[in-house]
């Protein structure tokens, strides 16, 4: 089983895809077709792993574009859970009636027979599931209790034959996941450096040590690294203006990438592009800021060399325009 999930799991570029563009967001305006086909087509050309957050549309797109395009493209599927439980922890506000826990308990089946359906429609594509996104740390909006996500991950078990993850900052692992690791087929961690007030000087070294702590407390599970970037601008909610710039960017990126490479560690950057739906309504908030390349799709600084030819749309052209007058 071990050697089988390992051809799972081999190493290989990876990043972290949502193609949400202005005036789009989960749950009221998706991308469309021909704008997710031309996200992928860009992404293509350098990756090989996509993971996805949902199954939502966007992610039902995503998938019939790889496979009416024929992309080679392996995608972890995702699960976005809600909250089954309050958590006063949590700073901007988490506390929830009885009823709306219970509709979130139900919507979180839905959504996991939903991924189990997709999973199965697109053996060859989805390579492995996530049940959630941290829903277990500290500060999280939608808390799941672990006996649930050991619930669900049963559940999807008998119903997939592909591999069952959870993804999580890697903190939760080393004390309140340590029953849900023992039903999981990997391990999946979050590790930011910039969130956590450090320079990009001992940015690396401190991953490292991330991806330890957890690679040490599970001997033989193996853990890959599904959130790892750098934010290019920051309104200083979180991080310091200072700590945020393509070139900090840049050199992150190629750190990381010497040493996932070095140690084949599947390892998916976050993220693909900038998503302006994200965070508060300021523009420097550091949540829209995360992408490898700029909302008109044009590579930042980290990707210029090999996307050199990759220039703005017409209608990218058009919305610069319009914001310099």
């Amino acid at each position: 089983m071990f050697e089988e999930l390992k051809m799972h799991l081999d190493y290989g570029n990876a990043i972290c895809y949502s193609g949400y563009r202005e005036g789009q967001c989960p749950g009221i305006q998706y991308p469309s077709y021909e704008e997710i086909k031309e996200d992928l087509l860009i992404l293509a050309k350098n990756w090989q792993y996509l993971r996805l957050y949902d199954c939502t549309p966007h992610a039902e797109t995503v998938l019939q574009v790889i496979a009416d395009e024929k992309l080679h493209f392996k995608v972890m599927l995702g699960v976005d859970m809600a909250a089954e439980m309050s958590n006063p922890h949590c700073p901007w506000g988490a506390d929830f009636s009885d009823e709306t826990l219970e509709a979130n308990r139900t919507a979180n089946g839905e959504q996991i027979e939903k991924a189990i359906a997709m999973s199965n429609r697109y053996p060859d594509i989805v390579f492995s599931v996530s049940v959630g996104n941290e829903a277990s740390v500290e500060w999280t909006d939608h808390m799941v209790p672990v006996d649930s996500l050991v619930a669900h991950v049963l559940n999807m078990k008998s119903k997939i034959k592909q591999p069952i993850t959870f993804c999580e900052n890697y903190v939760p692992w080393t004390y309140k996941l340590e029953p849900l690791a023992k039903v999981l087929d990997f391990i999946s961690i979050h590790t930011y450096p910039a969130w956590e007030y450090r320079s990009v000087h001992d940015a690396l070294e401190y991953t490292m040590q991330n991806y330890h702590s957890v690679v040490d407390h599970y001997p033989g599970k193996p853990v890959v690294i599904t959130e790892a970037g750098w934010t290019t601008a920051s309104n200083g909610r979180g991080i310091e203006p200072h700590n945020a710039s393509e070139e900090l960017q840049a050199q992150y990126y190629e750190e990381l990438l010497e040493w996932t490479t070095d140690e084949k560690i599947l390892t998916f950057v976050f993220e693909a592009f900038d998503e302006p739906w994200k965070g508060s309504p300021d523009p420097l908030e550091p949540e829209k800021h995360w992408g490898l390349f700029n909302l008109d799709r044009t590579p930042k600084l980290v990707m210029r060399n090999l996307y050199a030819e990759l220039r703005p749309t017409p209608a990218a052209n058009k919305r610069r325009a319009e914001a310099a007058s």
